[in-house]
């Protein structure tokens, strides 16, 4: 199943389904204007739409930081991005307008994309960080997120920063540190220095990772960010330490205090469904499978995702109509779920506690009616708060819908109309 989100070896299993909704991604300029506000030395850049603004901002970096190369970089909300080709260093302000025509309007396809790729509208113009000097430049990996099994913040962190990240964490493991905060006390100075010292650096190198560390923690809880991953943290030929890329999921509950970041959306990375369901307040993610879902509440809808394949069916997408449902905003999932071509059934699976089965099965009632003829098998399971009012609902209607009333009566409905 292909969840966009941005890539960190620490997700797996459920939280792949939850976490785009949970979160609002942004793109790397944006990401690292926050860590630039809270200290953390940047990779400068400037953004453009265009390739005469391309040559521009190549020409503003260079007044800036004495840079005669530039990186040319595609801004979109995915990872891979230099293997996808979107990557490229220039060498001379032909070359910047040369490649910024060539990215700009492009397809970008990585494996974080998947196949449909991803159109470019931006590009940063970056100075090149890795001139020569008296020491190697090196790449490291880092990212600040929550570790939901011990409630705590995690930085992990590697010596094998780049491109091939996923293939580090998934052949060698061991290369993988992780340094947990207690949320009581916050990033000690000791963990910042033992970072360092198992990145392997010393000297003034050493000074700088700690002060790079400590100012990263920083703008992550600053922020309420659920994720910021540096890919890679650079330490360049004369031991300065500071974030080549950004990639930053910001937690969406904690927008409301952040109204700057909130204007950092952008909805045309966005998939158009997703946009038109947050207007009702729908928290939905697209799937690619033929089961579409309707649930109140995050827990059960992992649940029915899970119900559905064991059933022999894929969830089409996560769909939670919320905890105070009413009949319109039922008939407006609806309309959401059917837009996507590949469903073949839905599934309605409404436990009622604070919302009224009543209400949904009305909504059903009130989709039928009003989207017109739906040619797609409707499951209905209702259990709770007027769950036989809401049957009896749906039964007098005279509507194609199958009724179950145990969860495995469901599963067994989704499995015969598939077949």
């Amino acid at each position: 199943m292909k969840v966009p989100m941005m890539k960190c070896p620490i997700f797996d299993g459920h939280l792949l389904y939850i976490s785009k909704f949970l979160c609002m991604n942004i793109h790397e300029y944006q990401g690292k204007s926050i860590l630039s506000r809270y200290g953390v030395r940047i990779q400068e850049g400037i953004v453009a739409d265009s390739p005469e603004q391309a040559v521009e901002a190549a020409k503003s970096l260079n007044k800036q930081t004495g840079t005669q190369w530039w990186v040319v970089k595609a801004q979109i909300h995915a990872g891979g991005r230099g293997k996808g080709g979107g990557v490229k260093l220039a060498k001379s302000l032909d070359d910047v307008k040369d490649l910024a025509k060539q990215i700009l309007g492009m397809t970008l396809v990585t494996h974080q994309t998947g196949p449909e790729g991803k159109l470019v509208n931006k590009v940063l113009i970056a100075e090149d960080v890795y001139y020569p000097g008296e020491t190697p430049t090196r790449e490291f990996y880092m990212s600040v997120l929550l570790n939901r099994g011990t409630g705590r913040n995690i930085i992990m962190y590697s010596t094998e920063g780049g491109m091939d990240i996923e293939t580090v964490a998934e052949k060698t493991p061991h290369l993988i540190f992780k340094e947990e905060v207690d949320p009581r006390v916050g990033l000690q100075g000791f963990q910042a220095r033992r970072i360092a010292f198992n990145l392997g650096l010393s000297g003034n190198a050493f000074k700088e990772m700690v002060k790079f560390v400590s100012a990263l923690y920083k703008a992550y809880e600053g922020s309420d960010a659920s994720l910021f991953e540096i890919n890679p943290v650079l330490k360049t030929s004369d031991d300065k330490i500071l974030a080549v890329d950004a990639k930053v999921n910001l937690d969406e509950n904690a927008l409301y205090r952040h109204p700057d970041l909130m204007e950092m959306r952008d909805i045309t990375e966005e998939d158009p469904i997703e946009v038109e369901a947050k207007k009702f307040d729908l928290n939905y993610v697209k799937l690619d499978g033929n089961v579409g879902c309707m649930v109140n509440g995050a827990g059960l809808a992992m649940a029915t995702m899970d119900m559905i394949k064991m059933s022999g069916g894929e969830p089409a997408n996560f769909l939670d109509v919320g905890g105070t449902a009413s009949a319109k905003r039922v008939e407006e999932a609806f309309r959401i779920i059917l837009k996507d071509p590949n469903v073949k059934a839905i599934l309605v699976n409404i436990f009622g506690g604070i919302v009224r089965c009543d209400r949904v099965a009305q909504g059903v009632v009130d989709a039928y009616q009003n989207i017109g003829e739906i040619d797609v098998p409707i499951i209905v399971r209702l259990q709770g708060t007027n769950a036989e009012e809401g049957k009896q609902l749906i039964d007098a209607s005279g509507l194609k819908v199958h009724s179950a009333i145990q969860l495995e009566d469901a599963a067994r409905l989704v499995g015969e109309v598939l077949r």
